[in-house]
């Protein structure tokens, strides 16, 4: 997320990228409740970002994290939340359990798990979902798939950079999806259509998840007569399309697409 030249620094310090970001990014105007707990477990928490005025028409964003379901934390992720939360959005940040102390499909489940607890905590709010990556898959499962309670409480969905359909041996390591050899977000016997609208965005240059992934899931989305926008940024890799929400990188001019842009005009045009 930082220019490489600020790498070794970074890693001398013992920060992740997605940390260094979040440290780096205002929180003028935004509270932040921490570790709220959804269930039980220890991974079972949540951060949640509101505005200093929040409308009451305003949606809740639930952000799902990537890290390939073996890595991450919502307390890296201030660099996404605060930035929405500062265009008027309340924005939660589930923690999940991840591989190896689970396999699929318990971080789903404990995403659905967070889901319930935020609809009880805030009824009267629309629901959107993001993710990026492992986390877009996630989200894509939430609000796409019967299987995890899909349903009308969820009024959007956003994707970025999601894997929606892929082998169990594209994975590392496979066993992530033991004995699921094929692995879909949204399966195909899945009715789209009556779904909620769609924004899926892609690099172009995407080496570790293939833009095709949302070029698939936005096809089906345009015969089921689902509302989708869908983008790819050209010259855009895996992470630079996350990295594009970073106030640092905004604000130096090296963000390579407009995502929060995007991201913020398809949350207004829900509300």
């Amino acid at each position: 997320m930082p220019p490489r030249r600020f790498l070794p620094l970074l890693a001398l310090a013992g920060c992740s990228p997605a940390g260094v970001a979040t440290l780096l990014t205002p929180a003028g105007g935004v509270s932040t409740q921490a570790d709220i707990a959804y269930g039980p477990l220890s991974r079972q928490r949540l951060d949640f970002h509101t505005p200093q005025t929040l409308r009451e028409e305003a949606p809740l964003l639930v952000f799902f994290y990537g890290g390939g379901w073996v890595g991450g934390s919502r307390s890296d992720y201030g660099f996404v939340a605060r930035p929405l939360a500062q265009q008027g959005v309340a924005v939660a940040v589930p923690d999940y359990r991840l591989y190896p102390e689970v396999r699929f499909p318990a971080f789903v489940e404990d995403a659905a798990l967070a889901l319930r607890f935020l609809e009880a905590r805030h009824p009267r709010r629309k629901l959107v979902l993001m993710g990026h990556s492992a986390g877009a898959f996630i989200a894509a499962s939430l609000a796409l798939d019967p299987r995890w309670g899909a349903h009308a409480g969820v009024r959007g969905f956003i994707g970025l950079a999601g894997p929606y359909d892929f082998g169990a041996e594209e994975v590392t390591p496979p066993d992530i999806f033991a004995d699921t050899p094929r692995v879909r977000a949204v399966p195909e016997l899945v009715d789209l259509r009556g779904g909620p609208p769609m924004l899926l965005l892609h690099g172009a240059d995407d080496r570790t998840v293939g833009p095709y992934h949302s070029r698939i899931l936005a096809a089906r989305a345009v015969a089921a007569g689902v509302p989708v926008r869908h983008r790819e940024y050209p010259a855009m890799g895996h992470v630079g399309i996350i990295a594009a929400l970073a106030a640092p990188l905004r604000g130096l001019g090296l963000a390579q697409g407009d995502v929060l842009g995007e991201v913020t005009g398809f949350l207004r045009a829900l509300a």
